[in-house]
């Protein structure tokens, strides 16, 4: 398999994997029952040792050099401010975020990735084992407690969605804001696009042959363990933004960020000047009213 097919491959690994509900105030629930939705089987876990060995302590080339500094933007926590981050991984986010002078909760489904955020970063803030469907079974996570709440690369490996919106803002405090960073639903639908080369044009354009159908895919990263796999949730931009209203929240900013370029067999300069076109990541951040 060629570097740029693999370096397109990991670029859609790069998240996490939970989700929640209702905006009740946190149930009295008997210990059982607490511990079943704290602790989520997730696919992730599986993945976790790979998925630590590509990111690293500082995230991957496409988190340090598009993803947090789009968090910085989008986000832009501010000093005494709480942030929540659903499907925090090994917590590569987190030092910006208390760079800044928030305080950082990083809650994710794999209890690997969450030791490893521990170690990486456990300085920066909390690390917790949760199931995001269930945030209310998260002791470090109360209702309206949070200024912000994140969602970097992880959202569309968690289902489902309306679950894990409605518990994210059962988090947020009014006026919060929720902060969703995607690999961009309509350029990026896994096995259902990708770069297509016409040498008789000399021509580098995106292809898209599905989108508006939500597909549940499996994928499994080319140098993961025998078995690993996961599920990469496809969904169109409507439902997304359909979701947020949903939970009462308004949507005022979207971001669309191109790609890193790799250069191709083919043609590196049509590369150069298609990319920048074609975003590969989309934030959107929505207020509570």
């Amino acid at each position: 398999m060629g570097k740029q097919k693999r370096t397109r491959q990991h670029a859609r690994y790069t998240a996490s994997r939970i989700a929640r509900s209702d905006y009740e105030e946190k149930p009295k629930a008997n210990h059982a029952a607490r511990r079943e939705r704290r602790s989520v089987p997730t696919a992730w876990e599986s993945l976790a040792g790979w998925y630590d060995g590509w990111m690293g302590k500082q995230g991957s080339r496409h988190h340090r050099q598009l993803v947090i500094p789009m968090v910085r933007e989008l986000l832009a926590p501010a000093p005494g401010e709480r942030i929540l981050e659903v499907g925090a991984g090994q917590g590569a986010c987190a030092p910006c975020i208390v760079a800044a002078g928030a305080s950082y909760v990083g809650v994710d489904a794999s209890p690997t990735l969450i030791r490893r955020a521990q170690r990486h970063h456990g300085k920066a803030g909390r690390f917790v084992v949760g199931d995001a469907r269930h945030l209310a079974y998260v002791p470090e996570v109360e209702a309206g407690a949070f200024d912000g709440v994140l969602f970097a690369l992880s959202l569309q490996d968690m289902d489902p969605l309306e679950q894990v919106l409605q518990a994210a803002a059962w988090a947020l405090r009014p006026g919060g804001r929720m902060v969703l960073i995607l690999t961009h639903p309509c350029f990026r639908v896994p096995r259902q696009s990708g770069w297509a080369w016409d040498g008789r044009r000399k021509l580098h354009a995106r292809r898209v042959d599905r989108y508006l159908t939500p597909l549940a895919v499996p994928l499994k990263p080319p140098s993961a363990p025998r078995g690993a796999t996961s599920r990469s949730f496809h969904r169109p931009l409507q439902s997304y933004i359909n979701g947020l209203a949903a939970c009462g929240l308004l949507v005022e900013r979207v971001m669309e960020v191109p790609g890193l370029v790799h250069g191709t067999r083919d043609g590196g300069r049509a590369e150069e000047a298609t990319n920048p076109e074609i975003p590969l990541f989309l934030g959107l951040r929505a207020r509570r009213p």
